[in-house]
């Protein structure tokens, strides 16, 4: 966990950018809208994820992952620095919470096949183990060991680190995973903490944004920009590859929320090399973020 010298603990947490192809428009990824009522970000679209329990990082777990020799998730992370049982955990933490609130789970046969849902007594079996591991009724390993299957941390690729800023209620210490969705798998939203969910391509969920029909918090804005250069889903896998990792933790000026790279970014330990070309800055206008440039 990462501060900003005002003690504060943020809780550490992982979201996932799932994708898929679009026959008519190259790729989509999915949002999800968190409820009116929940106390965070609520009725904003959002990437399916949530905080990382102790459960994540349980021992027993190691059992049903499958992994090469080359799986270092610290090294993965960027982190190098963070012990392995913790850099685990935010792997583990995103394909615990994709499954609770979405349904997709990022795992299947020993042999690296994922699991289908086509036939729907597997589905309905899986539903049932979906209800039961929200309510704390399960375990990850128990799910694992009566079906025989294993979990497939190495799908996800590392995109971006977000740390809520200061001035938010709220902190977490947030890694952003980007991830295939597997076939035969459908996402439906769990009706609990989310009230809807969409495909859309980068390009329409800032159209999307900008005429107010969805709500989007800045980190969630920002990225889906930055995805809306990608024309295929292997050109953003391949970029994503030799991407630097580093944690972002926004910094409130005037108007303007600025990222470590701005050259007015002063916050020690998270400032990056200045570079007037890249757009460093976000700013709410009329209700509505835009990025701008450092002038």
């Amino acid at each position: 966990m990462y501060s900003t010298g005002n003690k504060k603990v943020f809780k550490n947490a992982a979201t996932v950018i799932l994708v898929r192809p679009s026959a008519s428009a190259g790729w989509k990824l999915f949002l999800v809208r968190r409820h009116q009522k929940q106390s965070f970000m609520a009725g904003a679209y959002v990437f399916p994820g949530g905080q990382v329990e102790e459960s994540d990082k349980s021992p027993e777990l190691e059992s049903y992952i499958k992994k090469t020799p080359d799986f270092k998730p610290a090294s993965i992370l960027q982190e190098d620095d963070l012990p392995e049982e913790e850099a685990l955990g935010f792997f583990i933490a995103v394909i615990r919470e994709t499954f609770e609130e979405v349904g997709i789970l990022l795992g299947g046969s020993p042999s690296g096949d994922f699991i289908s849902f086509h036939d729907k007594d597997v589905r309905a079996q899986y539903n049932e183990y979906r209800r039961r591991l929200y309510a704390s009724e399960i375990t990850l390993s128990e799910i694992a060991r009566e079906e025989g299957i294993l979990f497939f941390p190495e799908v996800l690729v590392p995109y971006a680190h977000w740390i809520t800023p200061d001035f938010e209620k709220m902190r977490f210490d947030t890694r952003f995973f980007l991830a295939k969705l597997p076939p035969e798998q459908r996402p439906v939203a769990d009706a609990t903490e989310l009230t809807d969910s969409l495909w859309v391509t980068p390009e329409n969920a800032l159209q999307m944004h900008r005429r107010k029909e969805i709500m989007l918090m800045p980190p969630t804005f920002k990225t889906i920009e930055e995805l809306s250069v990608f024309a295929s889903i292997d050109e953003l896998f391949m970029a994503c590859a030799q991407k630097e990792i580093y944690p972002i933790l926004p910094q409130l000026s005037g108007d303007f929320i600025l990222l470590p790279h701005d050259p007015e970014y002063s916050l020690a330990g998270y400032k990056k090399s200045p570079d007037v070309n890249i757009a460093s800055r976000i700013v709410n206008e009329n209700g509505v973020w835009k990025t701008a440039y450092y002038r």
